[in-house]
């Protein structure tokens, strides 16, 4: 891989983006809602069994997508906010040429999120396809390096979003991860990679994504939908009032699955084995299988919305090695070192 190659990918990745990521050391407020409201909730679990737990997966999910980061001064304005990030914080456009100088001689290896990085969010998520222009741009980018998708999505739904056939695949948060077919040019590592942390968990999956159907039917506006290893609850187009009744039901049938845990992500709460696995360790398996694990020589960069990308970045700064990059049209606490404002930015950059 030359230089030029490397200065090459990193323009189209880099190229237009305005965006800047929080000082980690401020604090974060809660989005929540009226008062009285949180009363009555509350309220009406304080002495239910599970209702502390209910309380706080509620304050979670009225924090979720995103959570905004604002100035502990109520009188500064919000511009003068910014701008203070935009100094400490500066984008990955203004740090491009440190990006460049941090990839020679080494191999870029390429890691992105789905939903809300390659395609925008939207309600049906069914219905998160990936513009073409940003399919044409990933196709570009995996010419040049290793490129996996890593998404909280089934493995085989990314692909049929992507319908790219030399990229690494990692469903289901990592789980379920297979390797590009032998005609993809990169030669280190085993190119059938072929690797599921949590086989056994499969038929509990299945039972949990029919319970969770059943019992979330009444509530309008929700989907449930079963990524193999993982379940995910989407409330995003469910009225805040019915959250209440949301989170009961998915507690009910967690409950019966001690095995199982649940994490959130920008609307939508996810049923997970509890084994130690999740995008990081996907990332960590991945360079292994593809000869870099202890290499000096490589530069990972991870590019992702979510929650659970935060997974991926903290790796990449405990290794001190690659860069994490948040897309995010507002500045939020962040393992990230830089930032993209959101999916759509990408697609002028072809």
């Amino acid at each position: 891989m030359t230089n030029q190659q490397n200065v090459v990918v990193l323009d189209v990745i880099s190229c237009g983006v305005r965006n800047v990521l929080p000082p980690p050391s401020l604090p974060v407020a809660k989005s929540l809602s009226p008062q009285d409201i949180k009363m009555l909730l509350m309220k009406k679990f304080e002495t239910e069994k599970g209702g502390t737990k209910i309380n706080a997966w509620l304050d979670s999910m009225r924090a979720s997508s995103p959570t905004r980061i604002r100035s502990t001064t109520a009188s500064l304005p919000e511009t003068d906010d910014r701008s203070s990030w935009i100094v400490h914080h500066p984008s990955a456009l203004s740090m491009f040429e440190q990006i460049v100088a941090a990839s020679r001689g080494k191999q870029i290896v390429m890691f992105l999120d789905y939903d809300g990085t390659l395609s925008p969010i939207v309600e049906d998520p069914d219905r998160a396809f990936m513009p073409k222009e940003m399919r044409a741009t990933v196709k570009d980018v995996a010419r040049y390096f290793p490129t996996a998708i890593v998404t909280g999505r089934c493995r085989d739904k990314v692909y049929s979003f992507v319908k790219l056939a030399g990229l690494y695949y990692a469903g289901s948060h990592g789980m379920d991860i297979k390797g590009p077919s032998k005609s993809c040019k990169y030669k280190k590592g085993n190119q059938g990679v072929l690797f599921q942390a949590a086989s056994e968990f499969l038929p509990m999956i299945d039972e949990v994504y029919r319970a969770l159907a059943e019992k979330t039917k009444s509530i309008p506006g929700t989907r449930v939908e079963n990524n193999k290893f993982c379940v995910s609850v989407h409330f995003r187009c469910v009225d805040e009032k019915s959250w209440v009744a949301l989170a009961e039901q998915v507690r009910s049938v967690l409950n019966e699955y001690p095995k199982l845990k649940l994490t959130q992500g920008r609307k939508v709460l996810e049923i997970r084995p509890t084994i130690k696995w999740d995008k990081g360790r996907a990332l960590e398996f991945l360079l292994e299988a593809l000869g870099y694990a202890n290499s000096n020589d490589v530069l990972p960069v991870y590019i992702g919305d979510d929650r659970s990308d935060e997974d991926a970045f903290k790796v990449l700064r405990e290794r001190r090695q690659g860069f994490g990059i948040l897309v995010s049209k507002l500045p939020k606490e962040t393992n990230a070192s830089y930032s993209l404002q959101e999916p759509a930015e990408a697609r002028l950059l072809t």
